[in-house]
């Protein structure tokens, strides 16, 4: 299914899976891609044009409706749904309190991994969320989970000015029928509560290297 190589990134909110996975990118040379970033712009739109994410069948009569573009720039995934820029309002209190309920419509989930694996047939990822390892690329040898503590997640989303309670969040994300997340048999899990992303993404070039990936780094 894919043709590039893809370094899969998963775990929960807070656990330093995106700046570790940016991060990363950048040392290897591979375009970054923010998978969440997709289900948090649905969010925004759907919010904008008053749909209670909870209403499925208004969620997926309204993404049948949408224009998504997903693309690249300066190696790093953007969005565009109906030609309008989402970027600045995903992480807003209201799409932090309704992004699970959008991502965990199964229809939603159809469509964005068709996207998601999209950017495989271009070029080398490096791609985040929390199905990257399980449904997204399943094939993929290069599978870390990374994850951190509760108490130290929440110290973490509080310095980000985020009000949004981790653990119910968690148990949404593990829950839902579609995609729930999980830890791939096969994935590294790091454990990122005492570590730096130097540390962290550190840890992922070693194992990376391991496995027998050739990396200019």
């Amino acid at each position: 299914m894919d043709t590039h190589t893809v370094v899969a990134i998963d775990g929960p909110a807070a656990s330093g899976k995106s700046a570790a996975a940016r991060l990363l990118a950048r040392k290897i040379g591979f375009a970054y891609v923010n998978s969440g970033a997709m289900y948090r712009a649905v969010t925004w739109v759907a919010l904008q044009r008053g749909i209670d994410t909870a209403d499925s069948p208004a969620v997926i009569a309204l993404l049948h409706g949408l224009r998504i573009e997903c693309g690249l720039a300066n190696n790093e995934s953007n969005i565009r749904i109906d030609g309008q820029d989402p970027e600045p309002f995903l992480n807003d209190e209201a799409v932090n309190h309704n992004v699970s309920n959008i991502a965990s419509v199964g229809e939603v989930r159809e469509v964005l991994v068709s996207k998601q694996r999209d950017y495989a047939l271009h070029t080398d990822l490096v791609m985040e969320g929390r199905d990257i390892g399980t449904v997204v690329f399943p094939h993929t040898p290069y599978k870390f989970y990374i994850d951190a503590s509760l108490e130290v997640r929440a110290l973490r989303r509080a310095k980000q000015g985020l009000r949004d309670e981790i653990s119910a969040r968690d148990k949404r994300d593990s829950t839902r029928r579609a995609s729930p997340l999980m830890i791939a048999e096969d994935s590294h899990v790091i454990d990122s509560s005492n570590l730096t992303i130097d540390g962290v993404v550190g840890e992922i070039i070693g194992r990376l290297k391991l496995k027998g990936l050739k990396i200019n780094y």
